[in-house]
């Protein structure tokens, strides 16, 4: 039987998604404690990897078992043998052509920034800091720019494998509520870094020490070293993925405390 499984967490205390030899990750964690509950090996496949202190709230995987558990004996067995940083939110018995990664049509991410003079005490392992005011109505406008099919390269960094740069971007916007501004994208697919360089870009356009224009010549150039810096992990969240709603999983985003960019493909 194959399943499908929402999860979130908190990547503060995590070397990242993807498994481990020597560091905690929390591919390790849910794999672990899917076992207990399965009384066998269990390998996960993930909507999208997250780097070290990156979060999730609506992470996705899936994994085949041959235990018979009902829907309630996985939650509950899964999550008291997670860490706390750690819960499954949903599980579904999907069939065999379910593929948590490449069957994904979309994923959002959001980029949250507490931007004032002070850098925070409380709640510090979940925004970017920015002392300088930004100006969210001028990055939203450079912003868009990035909407529709481009090659990223210029938003790629060293080290990524994928194939080629080639990624659409949905939706994607910038907001402010009080002295935290939230940039929410969606894609098809994401490359290395990819979501932290634009945040970092727009963060240049935003202070003003980049204009509207220059986001726009970055783009066509495809040159990373153009870009502005990579933006501080633990801003950044994985808010959802879509896929074939055949499947008929949960809507995640409804239960968030703040609503992503609407993608306008669906």
């Amino acid at each position: 039987m194959r399943y499908a499984l929402g999860l979130e967490y908190d990547g503060a205390g995590f070397f990242g998604w993807q498994r481990q030899r020597n560091s905690p990750s929390v591919q390790q964690c849910v794999e672990r404690a899917l076992a207990t509950v399965a009384n066998h090996p269990v390998t996960v496949i993930c909507a999208g990897r997250t780097d070290t202190g990156v979060h999730a709230r609506g992470q996705v995987v899936h994994f085949d078992s041959t235990a018979q558990r009902s829907a309630r004996q996985w939650m509950l067995g899964v999550n008291s043998n997670l860490p706390t940083a750690v819960r499954t939110v949903w599980i579904r018995a999907v069939d065999e052509s379910f593929h948590a990664r490449f069957g994904a049509y979309s994923r959002s991410y959001r980029y949250s920034i507490l931007n004032r003079w002070v850098c925070p005490a409380i709640g510090a392992a979940y925004y970017g800091w920015c002392r300088q005011v930004l100006d969210e109505q001028r990055m939203h406008a450079a912003a868009q720019v990035l909407a529709g099919k481009h090659d990223f390269s210029a938003f790629r960094s060293a080290g990524c494998s994928a194939q080629h740069a080639t990624r659409e971007v949905t939706a994607i916007s910038v907001q402010r509520q009080a002295d935290r501004v939230f940039i929410d994208i969606t894609a098809n697919a994401f490359l290395y870094h990819m979501v932290r360089n634009i945040v970092g870009s727009l963060v240049a356009v935003g202070c003003a020490e980049k204009s509207a224009q220059w986001l726009t010549k970055v783009l066509q150039s495809g040159d990373r070293k153009l870009a502005g810096v990579t933006a501080q992990a633990q801003g950044l969240c994985f808010m959802q993925v879509r896929y074939d709603p055949k499947y008929a999983l949960p809507e995640q985003v409804e239960a968030f405390p703040f609503a992503v960019g609407k993608d306008e493909s669906s």
